[in-house]
């Protein structure tokens, strides 16, 4: 599984919750740590990409040095 699918797990399972869960501290928790997540997992994602690129671009190096 890839950070993008745990990320539409995790709405799917916070709209179930939602359903009993109807409170201040709800919205709150919403507000605070899921509004922000499909942003955040956006740039991890793009970081992730940049990440394998440079890995890839560090091993190709070192296998033309030896």
């Amino acid at each position: 599984m890839n950070l993008t699918q745990n990320a539409r797990d995790l709405s799917e399972r916070w709209h179930a919750t939602k359903l009993h869960w109807r409170d201040a501290k709800a919205l709150d928790f919403e507000k605070q740590y899921l509004d922000p997540l499909p942003a955040m997992v956006s740039k991890a994602s793009i970081m992730m990409n940049e990440l394998e690129t440079l890995i890839k671009k560090i091993r190709k190096d070192c296998e033309q040095t030896y």
